[in-house]
């Protein structure tokens, strides 16, 4: 994808108009909203706050503009506010910062202020969460599908919040790797590989943890709602431990592509990745097995 890097880097339109464009297709393929992200996140870390901001904010006066006259300003908004601005911010703290970590719990952080946010403005939300799931499970199954429904809608806000923020750091890994691409080789490899957490953040997750197993009420659904983003934090940085683990080792290669296959297609591996995550904190694995 380096040629789309190369474009939105030949100029201001040029990274609008691939701004834009790729909001359009993710109508119908959704994941390339990462890739559309992604585009203002790399004019954010190459070029500063003001021209990401100029880039993402013509773009959304375009979309609104069109949406006006299709009848949609929705889509427009949801871009500008749910996406392209917390990557915006994001790419400002990577590029001040140069810290993969920073921007990663920063986007942690963004996200549970967007839950303890909805659960202000929606007191209510466990109700409309069943009713939404209930809404979208398939008819005339023979199944009973209320409880499962019912206890998923305890969790959906801290879910949706976690897929936000998955999106939105994929993003600027991605904005990342083109720039180390454009212009530093190999620079981002080094940065994800080495990707990791304070021990006064790793003991903070641990008690919001302790707090949510121990509770009870609403204090026990907003605590396990904000769990979630905790674990997004830690299965990244677990990922990253395993693959300089694997990495080095012979048909590296084709182990850690085989890692990332079987993370995604069994997914409850997740776990014991983002434990890795918070072990190395204090284990600090990585130096511990490196291979001379």
């Amino acid at each position: 994808m380096g040629f789309l890097a190369t474009y939105i880097m030949r100029g201001r339109w040029q990274a609008i108009i691939a701004t834009i464009g790729l909001a359009f297709l993710s109508l119908f393929m959704p994941p390339i909203s990462i890739v559309s992200s992604a585009a203002v996140g790399l004019v954010t870390l190459r070029l500063g706050a003001y021209e990401g901001l100029t880039v993402f904010g013509i773009a959304v006066l375009i979309l609104g503009t069109l949406g006006m006259l299709v009848g949609n300003v929705e889509f427009a908004l949801l871009y500008g506010v749910v996406l392209w601005l917390p990557n915006w911010v994001l790419a400002i703290l990577l590029r001040a910062g140069r810290r993969l970590a920073l921007a990663i719990e920063s986007a942690v952080l963004l996200g549970g202020i967007g839950i303890l946010g909805f659960y202000l403005y929606k007191p209510d939300a466990v109700e409309m969460w069943k009713g939404l799931l209930m809404q979208m499970s398939p008819p005339d199954t023979g199944l009973d599908m209320q409880p499962q429904m019912e206890i998923i809608a305890h969790y959906m806000t801290g879910i949706i919040a976690a897929g936000t923020v998955f999106g939105w750091i994929f993003a600027l890994f991605m904005a990342r790797w083109w720039q180390a691409q454009l212009y530093n080789p190999d620079g981002f490899r080094t940065e994800y590989l080495g990707l990791s957490t304070s021990k006064s953040l790793a003991m903070g997750s641990i008690s919001l943890i302790s707090v949510a197993m121990l509770s009870s009420g609403g204090v026990e659904e907003l605590t396990w709602n904000l769990s979630i983003l905790v674990f997004v934090l830690y299965t990244f940085v677990g990922t990253a431990v395993l693959h300089s683990l694997l990495a080095p080792l012979k048909q590296g290669r084709y182990l850690v592509i085989g890692f990332y296959m079987t993370v995604f297609l069994i997914p409850h591996l997740l776990v014991p990745v983002a434990t890795i995550g918070v072990a190395d904190v204090w284990l600090n694995l990585r130096q511990k097995f490196k291979i001379k």
